[in-house]
């Protein structure tokens, strides 16, 4: 099992030299990735007032000050983004960071605040449509070879996106969904890995050994081949073993440390540093 920090591109963490200090942090407490959230407004009414960044350049300050741990979002919404754009955002950091990009994504929300917000449309089957097109346009533009694609919401005409990753044939893509719906992990058992979030255990909440062997055991199901399982939560690092080695067991393949999202440290920089500093369980 490897673990990670996760943290809000919001609050204190909308600065990036917070963000590149709490990863020099970690990457010295021995952690192995760093992944930030990826929103425009969360939701309005919670944040109204709060300062938000921008993921690719809180990442790119993280990069710049680590040489080992990987870093990425979790979670891209890719259906309020331009793949072309979002591909180059992702190539120009892989090579940054020498090839330690992790590429979360789903269908973001809230839906209502983040895309309608905007304009965008908040049908949940056209942004499934969108993210699935999007993610597949985005890999291929990461190949390096030209591409041309005449689909349901994106056309493109001889275009080649250079350079490539430096990873190939692709940066890791995980997709994150609500379990027990089955679609998001029918998409993630197309790519790499699958991020489950269950209604039972909001976010920072550690899931119970049941639904993550539920959602396990499906994903086992759909593919053989070696697939990375995130699950995460708040531990005590006094008693993080005990919580986290069961979930290990079970086949959980990283351990992404989060704070509670209704509880006052999410965006706060001093206590999140102070559970990194104390480092991952001790498996």
């Amino acid at each position: 099992m490897r673990f990670s920090v996760n943290i809000p591109n919001f609050g204190d963490f909308a600065d990036a030299r917070k963000v590149a200090r709490l990863a020099v942090a970690a990457e010295e407490a021995g952690w192995d990735g760093l992944f930030v959230w990826d929103h425009v407004v969360h939701d309005k009414t919670a944040r109204q007032g709060v300062p938000f960044g921008d993921p690719w350049m809180l990442l790119t300050a993280a990069a710049l000050a680590t040489s080992r741990i990987r870093i990425g979002t979790l979670v891209t919404p890719v259906a309020r983004r331009r793949p072309e754009q979002l591909a180059r955002q992702v190539a120009t950091l892989d090579a940054l960071s020498g090839g330690r990009v992790v590429f979360g994504t789903g269908l973001g929300g809230p839906v209502a605040d983040e895309y309608g917000s905007f304009g965008g449309p908040t049908d949940p089957r056209v942004l499934a449509e969108r993210l699935d097109e999007g993610l597949e346009l985005v890999s291929r533009y990461w190949s390096g070879e030209p591409v041309d694609h005449d689909g349901a919401h994106y056309q493109v005409r001889d275009v080649t996106l250079l350079p490539a990753t430096v990873q190939q044939p692709r940066p890791p893509v995980w997709v994150g969904g609500f379990w027990p719906h089955r679609r998001p992990f029918q998409r993630a058992a197309r790519w790499d890995g699958a991020v489950p979030l269950f209604a039972e255990a909001g976010h920072g909440v550690v899931p119970p050994l049941a639904l993550a062997r539920g959602v396990i055991a499906y994903l086992r199901s759909l593919r053989d081949a070696p697939f990375e399982v995130v699950l995460g939560g708040a531990t005590d690092p006094g008693t993080a073993a005990d919580v986290v080695g069961p979930l290990a067991e079970v086949g959980t393949t990283w351990w992404d440390e989060r704070q509670l999202q209704g509880g006052p440290d999410l965006d706060r920089v001093d206590a999140v540093l102070r559970r990194v500093e104390a480092g991952p369980p001790g498996l």
